[in-house]
């Protein structure tokens, strides 16, 4: 048995926010309540003393990149899950952009396979078209039965309005939800960066706010009627976040993501950073970034997503049109979070918990994001003010604005099927 004993524990699914202890046994959480401690018969085997500490459901991620198989240089399911506990994180959704994507059954068997090794739960997306081609659609019921948890074509739009079409009325029918990337080429000169005047100072032309904006115009028109879970993906612009406000008055199956990258930084952080700023859809301007936070705050976009995109140190060397977009992002989430939007948006805790936690599964259908009696030991525990910076990372690439940025609140331990797979207290 593990008992964590006199923590503050927030759960947005019931909405408790109390000091309580928690006893674990066999992965699944046993009790929750006061003063456990006091009643137990046989003495834990470990206790977590989680006093001035936050107990929360583990963090669930539907939007990660762990380039397996094909791009293992960059980061590999290994890697990539030791880099999501260290962020607290017991859930993940990988994208299907590999090399081959996931368009078969025998790509997705591999991941799977591999992902039982896992410390953490990993799960993963198919894609919507073959090869990512926006051609031909996958065989989806097929992938769905073998155990894909959603569909995508993320890092690629699917343009033909037919085609996607057919695909959400797929989606619905299989009670699967679809994530699309918002960015249309045709505005798009050099991605990455967005069209603005620190483009300009770089000689750049960038990629344009419509790119973005006349996409979630055009998918939200689409979805209207046919009731597939669909999620926009990394969004980037006011306009678009305004779109998503309205459109979620009548459309009860449209959710939407942001990045922390979003939330934190603007075009100008290019300057500083290069091309550890760069990432499809670009950094924009300061109204964004405050736009993104209102709507997070409001609900309008209800998942946080890192988007945990590595890249080689040698692939982000280069002049920055030739560069990969993309950052890695579990690392530093959850701590900018807590700074963003937490302390310096006055965000409450539980809502932004709910973002990280128990709205992302919900939408997958995952049965994470939550503390029950019953339920699944997947926890994490962190110090809202105590300062993290990233020295070191547990990925592969180390390819992020924010290594070595002071922020607020650090993870202290992640519990996943009730064992200890991250300990930041001896890190």
């Amino acid at each position: 048995m593990l008992l964590i004993r006199n923590g503050f524990v927030i759960d947005p699914k019931s909405q408790t926010a109390e000091k309580q202890d928690v006893l674990i046994h066999n992965g699944k959480i046993i009790k929750i309540g006061k003063r456990l401690w006091e009643r137990l018969k046989q003495k834990p085997e470990h206790t977590i003393h989680a006093d001035g500490l936050i107990v929360a459901p583990g963090l669930v991620d539907i939007h990660v990149h762990f380039r397996d198989p094909g791009l293992t240089y960059k980061e590999d399911i290994e890697s990539g899950s030791a880099a999501a506990a260290a962020g607290g994180f017991t859930s993940v959704v990988l994208m299907a952009n590999t090399k081959p994507p996931v368009d078969t059954a025998e790509t997705l068997e591999y991941v799977m396979n591999k992902a039982t090794k896992s410390p953490i739960r990993i799960h993963t997306c198919a894609c919507v078209t073959k090869g990512m081609a926006g051609v031909e659609l996958t065989s989806m019921q097929e992938l769905s039965e073998l155990g894909a948890v959603g569909f995508t074509d993320d890092g690629t739009p699917i343009m033909e309005e037919g085609l996607l079409k057919n695909a959400l009325e797929m989606a619905a029918s299989l009670k699967k939800p679809i994530s699309l990337h918002e960015e249309d080429p045709e505005y798009i000169v050099e991605n990455g960066i967005n069209a603005g005047e620190v483009a300009k100072k770089m000689g750049l032309k960038g990629s344009s706010r419509e790119a973005e904006v006349n996409m979630v115009k055009r998918d939200i028109h689409i979805a209207n009627g046919i009731d597939a879970k669909v999620n926009l993906q990394h969004i980037s612009t006011k306009e678009a976040v305004g779109l998503i406000r309205e459109s979620k008055k009548t459309n009860p199956f449209l959710h939407a993501e942001a990045t922390p990258h979003h939330f934190a930084l603007t075009e100008e952080d290019v300057l500083q950073y290069g091309t550890n700023a760069k990432m499809n859809p670009p950094l924009r301007q300061e109204e964004d970034r405050l736009a993104i936070i209102e709507g997070i705050k409001d609900g309008t976009i209800d998942i946080i997503a890192t988007d945990h995109a590595p890249h080689s140190k040698e692939e982000k060397e280069r002049e920055f049109k030739e560069a990969p977009s993309g950052i890695t992002g579990l690392e530093t989430a959850l701590p900018l979070g807590i700074t963003k939007l937490v302390q310096e948006a006055n965000m409450p805790m539980l809502d932004f918990l709910a973002r990280m936690t128990w709205n992302p599964a919900r939408l997958y259908g995952l049965k994470a994001g939550f503390l029950a009696e019953g339920g699944p030991a997947d926890l994490v525990i962190f110090s809202e003010n105590e300062v993290f910076q990233m020295r070191k990372s547990a990925s592969k690439s180390e390819n992020t604005p924010f290594f070595g940025v002071a922020l607020k609140g650090k993870v202290c331990y992640t519990i996943c099927r009730g064992e200890i797979v991250y300990d930041g207290r001896r890190m």
